[in-house]
């Protein structure tokens, strides 16, 4: 498989948050004495990422100053957005960064910074290769041209919307949260995504890869979801940010 770099949206406003924690981005929020973002850097560390750019935007510098230009053994850089871009703008703008020391094609690995899924690293980047052999049933070695995105299965979408793939793993539909409900899959906030497909992402405005390039690629049938079973925790509200010490109390233990 191609060069894989890591990737962290570390810009959004945290708006939800304010009330409990104002004073610093949303990735540096403390859970159990350590900023949110250090569990995503020690996740694509055991997933053998050596490099990471960190998508920054609202108080970005704190950010930099917080983790400087290396984690253990990953190196970190920094895409700093002047204006907001949306999830997609982010990564678009960061393309420079992202592919400037590979020979050939490369993939990012990117992570959703206000959320965390226990998900198997190895296995979606055996999936991402080829899907339908990691399922079990095919003995083709063809390459994924498309996009993979890690799927989660919860007792309750309502909140985050649901998506439905077909039996070949190809993502069919996202449901958005006002039409969601009950037991089902979501989208886990952990990308698999070619360069070409960053290339594709449309420059000089902000853009929503949720909301405008996932399902872009889900019609072309470039968009494939993992169905993972790891642990799903975000801390987009008060609520689910306290929930945070007993999840990483949990998987301490």
């Amino acid at each position: 498989m191609s060069t894989i770099t890591g990737a962290i949206l570390a810009g959004g406003l945290g708006t939800r948050l304010r009330s409990v924690v104002s004073d610093r981005p949303k990735v540096l929020a403390l859970v159990r004495g350590k900023p949110f973002l250090a569990y995503l850097l020690d996740q694509l560390g055991q997933a053998d990422i050596r490099r990471v750019v960190l998508l920054t935007g609202y108080k970005g510098e704190q950010i930099e100053k917080t983790f400087g230009s290396r984690y253990g053994n990953i190196d970190l850089e920094y895409s700093a957005e002047t204006e907001p871009l949306g999830t997609a703008g982010a990564l678009r703008l960061a393309l420079p960064k992202l592919f400037a020391n590979a020979t050939a094609a490369g993939t990012v690995l990117m992570l959703n910074g206000d959320s965390f899924c226990a998900a198997d690293l190895t296995g979606l980047r055996e999936f991402h290769t080829n899907p339908k052999r990691q399922r079990g049933g095919i003995s083709s070695v063809t390459e994924n041209k498309g996009a993979s995105i890690v799927l989660t299965h919860v007792p309750d979408t309502s909140r985050f919307g649901k998506v439905e793939v077909t039996a070949d793993d190809r993502v069919e539909r996202f449901v958005e949260k006002q039409a969601a409900g009950g037991a089902g899959w979501i989208n886990a906030g952990i990308y698999l995504i070619p360069q070409q497909f960053v290339e594709q992402i449309p420059t000089g405005r902000a853009v929503s890869i949720e909301r405008e390039m996932f399902p872009a690629w889900s019609q072309a049938g470039n968009l494939r979801g993992f169905q993972g079973q790891g642990e799903f925790l975000d801390i987009g509200t008060p609520e689910s940010y306290r929930a945070a010490e007993e999840f990483f109390g949990r998987r301490a233990a």
